[in-house]
């Protein structure tokens, strides 16, 4: 069965990649039109943090920024996004607290890791390998991390095992801090979507095919 349906399946073991979360999200909306990028320059991150923060104060301990969201004005300094207009955001981006351990949503092996240098770019990031007798393989993608403590491709581990933790603006591709969440085909993966966390509105037709919606792969442990 193809990806998401199977997660239906009780013989699947799933689990959150953030166990504990209290509360409901803060939605941040990183759209041209937010008010939380209101006078910012959209590469100063580390006064986006503190915006973020101020936001979210003591009633939220987390929060989410959408998947297929607009990111026009954030990525405006991005030469080859506006030169493609690659704006639509490709994954749910999970915003927690600096070095919050990210835990593998199901059973998986480290199909590579590693750190992409640079301004806006992904920092330390890792694509787990997912593949079971229930279900057609997938793989799913993490940015923004700990370039410290990436696991050696290869590397396998058990759904609800920590595998990696976010990273500061220093190796985080100089980013809020967050990680991007995004599913990933064996056809996306060929296409190069492991390093394109954005489509433009044209390439949405085919997106489903590509890198379906990460948002059923983030569960909720809803007993807290």
């Amino acid at each position: 069965m193809y990806y998401p349906y199977f997660l239906y399946n009780p013989q699947v073991i799933h689990k959150p990649v953030f166990p504990e979360l209290p509360g409901e999200p803060f939605l941040a909306d990183l759209s041209p039109t937010s008010p939380l990028l209101a006078g910012l320059d959209p590469r100063d991150q580390q006064a986006f943090q503190r915006v973020l923060e101020k936001h979210m104060g003591d009633q939220y301990f987390w929060g989410v920024a959408p998947f297929l969201e607009r990111r026009d004005s954030l990525l405006a300094d991005c030469p080859q996004m506006v030169a493609e207009k690659r704006f639509v955001h490709l994954g749910l981006d999970v915003i927690v607290p600096l070095a919050t351990p990210v835990n593998a949503p199901l059973n998986a092996s480290v199909e590579t890791s590693g750190y992409e240098d640079g301004e806006g770019n992904y920092g330390g990031f890792v694509l787990l390998r997912h593949e079971s007798p229930f279900y057609e393989t997938f793989y799913s993608f993490y940015g923004h991390l700990c370039k410290d403590h990436l696991p050696d491709a290869g590397a396998s581990f058990s759904a609800g095992t920590p595998f990696a933790e976010i990273g500061d603006f220093h190796e985080n591709g100089n980013w809020f801090y967050h990680t991007h969440i995004q599913v990933i085909t064996p056809a996306g993966l060929e296409q190069g979507y492991m390093s394109k966390g954005y489509c433009s509105e044209q390439d949405m037709v085919t997106m489903n095919a590509l890198c379906p919606s990460p948002i059923p792969l983030f569960k909720r442990d809803m007993g807290v």
